[in-house]
C-alpha cells in the first residue's frame, strides 16, 4: 500500500505545499476529544504502520485491529460519525448501526481497489438493509492532482453527483489518465454533473479548499498515515483488505450495537 513521503509523527502537519483548513475549523469540538484523538493517533498509526510494514503481517493486523475490541477509545472515536442527513459524500442510513468512515485519496491505487472490489459488496448486504453507513473523508496525500481530484469531488457533490464522481475517478483507468483541469471536468460530465460552469467554479472555491483541508486533518489529528484507513465504529483498520475483513467486522460491530441496545450496556 502507498504511504505518503511525509514525515511521521502521524499528527504533524501536512507539508507546506497542502493548504489547510482555516483557523477555527474544529473549534465546536468538545474539549476532552484532544485527549482521545492523542491516544487514537498512537493507536491508528500503529495499525496504519503494520498494515504497510513489509513483513507479510498486513493480512493480520488490520484484521484483528477491526474485530478485537480497543476499550476507552473507539467510543470516542465513534463520535467522529457526522450522521448528517443533508451529507452529499456518505450513503446509507443516519441512524445505522454501523458507520465506515473511509480517509482515502483518488489517486491511491489500494483505494481505487476498495472502491471496486469491496465496497458495492459491503453496499449490497449492509447499506441497502440499513446495518451499515458509509461516510467518505477527503485525504489527499500525493501532492497537487490529489488536491484538485479532492476539490473536484466536493464541488460534484454540491450538484448532488459526489458517488458517481467517485465511481467514474476510480474505474480501473482513471488514475492513468491523471486529474488534470480538464480531466477533472470530463469526469464530471461523465457523473452527470449538469452545471460545468458551477463546477468549475465551486472546485476552486475557498469553500472546497476548507472543506477538504477540514477533513484531511481530522484524518491526521487521529493518526492516520496512509490511504485507504478506515474507522468501522471507532475501530480502525487500515488498507484494502479482503472483504470477508470488512464483512467481519461490520458484523461484530453490529452484534455489539445490537448488545448495547438490548442490555444498555456492552457486555462485560
Amino acid at each position: 500500500m502507498p504511504t505518503p513521503p511525509r514525515p511521521s509523527p502521524a499528527v504533524k502537519k501536512p507539508s507546506a505545499r497542502k493548504p489547510s483548513p482555516k483557523k477555527g475549523a474544529f473549534s465546536k469540538k468538545p474539549v476532552f476529544f484532544g485527549l482521545v484523538v492523542v491516544l487514537a493517533a498512537g493507536l491508528l498509526g500503529f495499525v496504519s504502520y503494520r498494515a504497510t510494514a513489509p513483513d507479510g503481517s498486513a493480512a493480520r493486523t488490520p484484521a484483528a485491529a477491526a474485530t478485537e475490541p480497543d476499550p476507552g477509545v473507539h467510543r470516542e472515536l465513534a463520535g467522529l460519525a457526522r450522521r448528517d442527513a443533508g451529507d452529499e459524500q456518505a450513503r446509507g442510513r443516519t441512524d445505522a448501526p454501523v458507520v465506515l468512515i473511509e480517509y482515502a485519496d483518488f489517486q491511491c491505487g489500494y483505494c481505487g481497489k476498495f472502491a471496486r472490489d469491496t465496497e458495492p459488496e459491503l453496499i449490497k448486504r449492509y447499506v441497502d438493509d440499513g446495518t451499515l453507513r458509509i461516510e467518505w473523508r477527503n485525504f489527499p496525500i500525493f501532492g497537487d492532482a490529489s488536491e484538485a481530484a479532492a476539490r473536484a469531488s466536493w464541488a460534484a457533490g454540491r450538484q448532488g453527483r459526489f458517488w458517481a464522481f467517485h465511481r467514474v475517478a476510480y474505474a480501473e483507468d482513471a488514475k492513468a489518465k491523471g486529474f488534470g483541469k480538464d480531466r477533472l471536468r470530463a469526469l464530471a460530465r461523465q457523473a452527470g454533473v449538469k452545471d460545468l460552469a458551477r463546477f468549475s467554479r465551486d472546485a476552486g472555491s475557498a469553500a472546497a479548499t476548507e472543506a477538504v483541508g477540514a477533513d484531511r486533518q481530522e484524518a491526521y489529528r487521529i493518526g492516520a498515515t496512509s490511504t485507504p484507513s478506515f474507522l468501522i465504529n471507532g475501530r480502525p483498520l487500515a488498507g484494502a483488505q479482503p472483504t470477508a475483513v470488512f464483512t467481519q467486522a461490520v458484523e461484530a460491530a453490529a452484534a455489539e450495537e445490537a448488545n448495547v441496545g438490548s442490555a444498555g450496556d456492552p457486555a462485560k
